[in-house]
Formats: structure tokens, sequence, C-alpha cells
């Protein structure tokens, strides 16, 4: 356990260079056939995560009932937590959870329309420790008067934390619209603002 009191098994490894990494990778494709799927389980400060693998890419993070949560069958076998990308991911998520990391850079499979995987991408410009509206998330894709088909997007972001979906609020700051619960979406808010000012905590 850290200094944060945070942590996840296995793989607790947090380091320095993790500090401001690079904006995430991302190659998006059209659904394929679930054989190239495995998934394995890791606990968290939110509890356990289910990670799901296509090949070698992260194509799910998904928190215990969480809403649009995909059937157990489609996650495929279980995976080797040594094999790509479950091991980085693991290392990843731990230095997040430490408070090391701020940006995550990992090879992501987004199954999803057009408009959904557009969504996702613009999620990733949003900045750690900081929050936008649904209208302002549209607004950065060029739609300005699609905040409720955002905000159902975002609802459907396949890989939480990573794709930082928990980021996205009310037009009035409110907390809302968040698959893995409300109280989660507000820990993690309040968790990231803690490592923004941290000599105020």
């Amino acid at each position: 356990m850290g200094t944060n009191g945070h942590r996840l098994a296995p793989g607790n490894e947090t380091a320095a260079r993790y500090r401001g990494s690079r904006p995430t990778r991302t190659r998006t494709r059209t659904r394929e056939d679930f054989v190239n799927r495995t998934h394995t389980v890791v606990d968290s400060p939110y509890g356990p995560l289910t990670l799901v693998a296509t090949g070698p890419e992260l194509s799910g993070l998904y928190m215990v009932e969480q809403r649009h949560r995909p059937p157990e069958e489609t996650f495929g076998a279980p995976g080797d937590r040594d094999d790509a990308p479950f091991a980085e991911t693991v290392r990843q998520l731990a230095a997040y959870f430490e408070g090391e990391l701020t940006a995550f850079d990992l090879p992501l499979h987004l199954d999803g329309t057009p408009f959904q995987r557009r969504v996702w991408a613009e999620l990733r410009r949003i900045p750690y420790g900081e929050t936008w509206s649904y209208g302002q998330l549209a607004d950065h894709i060029g739609q300005p008067t699609a905040s409720r088909a955002v905000g159902l997007a975002n609802g459907k972001n396949p890989v939480g934390i990573i794709v930082p979906c928990h980021r996205v609020v009310g037009s009035s700051g409110s907390l809302t619209g968040y698959g893995g619960g409300l109280d989660r979406k507000r820990r993690l808010l309040e968790f990231e603002a803690r490592q923004q000012l941290p000599g105020l905590f």
C-alpha cells in the first residue's frame, strides 16, 4: 500500500517515469469475432476490475455491477497476467492509483460506432484533475447540439478509468451518468484533485 492508501494487486510497482507520460495510443476497429479475446481480474481501490484483451490490445476495463457491462461469455478465456497487454496495464493502473501516473500509454482496441469512437478519443484529451461538461465534450467533437448522444456514448465507454469518462459532469458540475456508479465517480475525481493539490490534503 502506498502513501495514498491505494492498493492494486498484482503488480504494485510505481515509478516517477510514469508521471506525465504520453497520451494513450489508440487503434480502433470494427467488431470482430471473440476468438482472440482473453480476460483477467485484478483488485483495485474501486473493487475488482475485469481487464479484457483482444490480441495484444486492451479492449475492456469493467467494474463490478457496471452499467452496460457486456455478458461474461464475451470476455474470452482466462488470460495470463504476465502477457500483453495485462502486465503493462496492471503496472500503469498501480502507478495511477499511487498518484504517480497522470496519462496512460497503452494500445487500445475500442469496439464501437464511429461516433462513439470520436467521443472516446476526445475523452482522452480531458486533462488529469479536470472535468468537462457533456456540452463541452460535444463542442470539442464539433457537434454542439449532440450533448445527449455524447452522454450515451460516454456511458458505453468500454475501458473505464484509462479512457476517463469519469471526468465528464453535468452542466452545473453535478455528478451524473457514470456507468461505474456515482460513488466511484466521486472518489475518482476527488482522488485526482488531491494529487493536483497535494499540499492541501
